[in-house]
């Protein structure tokens, strides 16, 4: 075969790229088109104002199902050497030299060489929904509609609602009626209304959290007025037989069961049961975290506290800054029973802090299944930067690497002879941001080690920081031996 980029239009040149599968090889044929177009990227031959087919044209031209063609286009995004413009086509991102397209401007104008930060900060998530035609679609039906003379609902508009049932009964078997989401402006809207639906300036929440936890969760508890306890937790998070102990009966729990921030394990069926016995007896309200169920690696993921069968009060917080982007600012709470009205009320008395038509874009992406196909593609992408991760570091003896089971981030642990805030530092000034996990203690001795957010920098820019990071980790700890 010998498919041609054609140029359509604007800098782009016509080039003829020699493509030959083997479909005899036991080599996948998406994974062999990904080696072949990653190897004329980085000759030369595809340059960044080459177009590449399109999945259907190429997919015929080479003789396999399109299928083929966009699991190699997407992968090739992922990695950061292609990028896909909807009706424009998918393009080349990056030259020969591994510098994007914009990159080579500054640089020639510039007149001399520039460290690019790559950002390893957890919690970010692809920027890629933003690009695809099911969004803009999303948007474009929700720019169209009849703008509305009053307030959105205050509960959220109905359209929404029920978009967010029916999608955690497919994403996490939940049966949820539209009358139990509330819609929130994310999860740190979502835990200041909690604070006001269960106390006052008289008598503040008193709220438990895990330690080590998330740490913009204390934050705005405590700025929201509630009396923040804390409880030692392992990788696996939080053991009912701790509860016991407490001196002090708090009003809810925050935990993140699914897959615990920051360690990354997930809470055992058995200790979710132990959690909801201890809940209903002590008249305990629990707030389940589920903040990035729906990227599992490895495992299936465990039911959640919600669907299981208990008399306790579950309040599970949603959001879709994982899934999508934080730039949303959109998430959601499925509320049940007596806490359950008291947050409406709460909703009620302050209204929705999200926009109408916001809300019926998400409305519209979710029902028309762009959020599901979004999630599949992004499960593939993270799953393959995982990879990379593993491959860079995961043979290294002097560091141990966890919260791989899942999510969207690694925690690397370190030896005492490589102290992270050195590590870290030093990482900056060569253009990688990473976070240490003793940010994320409170009141527990830390552990040494690093979090490593990997959703968001392309995998070009995800090695570049790992091959860094390996480098100080010889520096500094052949250094601290010498």
């Amino acid at each position: 075969m010998d498919p041609r980029i054609h140029d359509s239009g604007g800098p782009k040149i016509e080039a003829e790229l020699p493509l030959v599968l083997d479909h005899q090889s036991r080599l996948p044929l998406a994974a062999q088109l990904v080696g072949r177009l990653r190897a004329a990227i980085l000759d030369g031959t595809l340059r960044p104002e080459h177009t590449l087919p399109a999945s259907r044209r190429l997919a015929t031209e080479l003789g396999v199902s399109r299928g083929v063609v966009v699991r190699a286009y997407e992968q090739l995004a992922g990695e950061g050497y292609l990028e896909s413009r909807g009706s424009g086509g998918t393009r080349v991102a990056v030259r020969s030299d591994g510098r994007g397209r914009a990159s080579a401007g500054a640089h020639e104008t510039s007149g001399m060489e520039q460290t690019a930060m790559v950002d390893l900060t957890p919690g970010r998530p692809s920027g890629a929904p933003f690009r695809d035609r099911d969004w803009r679609a999303a948007w474009r039906k929700a720019v169209a509609e009849p703008v509305e003379v009053e307030l959105p609902a205050a509960l959220g508009t109905p359209a929404l609602r029920t978009a967010v049932a029916d999608h955690l009964a497919a994403s996490r078997g939940l049966t949820v009626r539209a009358d139990d989401v509330v819609i929130t402006a994310g999860t740190s809207d979502a835990l200041q209304l909690v604070v006001a639906a269960l106390g006052g300036p008289s008598a503040p929440p008193r709220v438990l959290m895990e330690d080590p936890g998330y740490p913009t969760a204390r934050r705005v508890l405590t700025a929201a007025g509630a009396r923040v306890q804390t409880i030692p937790v392992a990788d696996d998070g939080l053991e009912a037989a701790q509860l016991a102990a407490l001196a002090l009966r708090p009003d809810a729990i925050l935990v993140t069961p699914s897959h615990q921030y920051p360690l990354g394990g997930r809470m055992p069926v058995k200790e979710r049961l132990a959690l909801l016995a201890w809940a209903e007896a002590n008249r305990v309200i629990i707030l389940e975290d589920d903040y990035d169920s729906e990227f599992r690696h490895r495992r299936m993921p465990l039911p959640a506290l919600a669907s299981l069968p208990s008399a306790a009060e579950v309040v599970l917080v949603g959001t879709f800054s994982k899934s999508l982007s934080p730039w949303l600012r959109c998430g959601y709470l499925v509320v049940r029973g007596t806490s359950g009205q008291r947050l409406k009320d709460a909703r009620h008395d302050l209204g929705t802090p999200v926009p109408g038509v916001m809300q019926s874009a998400l409305a519209n992406y979710i029902a028309g299944g762009g959020l599901a196909r979004h999630i599949a593609r992004a499960r593939r992408q993270y799953a393959h930067r995982r990879e990379l991760l593993l491959d860079r570091l995961g043979g290294r003896e002097d560091v141990q690497l966890a919260a791989l089971d899942g999510g969207l981030h690694a925690v690397i642990r370190l030896r005492p002879n490589a102290p992270a805030e050195r590590l870290a530092k030093e990482a900056l000034g060569l253009g990688v941001r990473v976070v240490t996990l003793a940010s994320y203690f409170a009141e527990r001795t830390p552990e040494n080690g690093l979090v490593i957010g990997y959703g968001a920098p392309t995998d070009l820019e995800l090695a570049g920081a790992l091959d860094i990071i390996a480098g100080l980790l010889d520096r500094i700890a052949g250094g601290a031996t010498t």
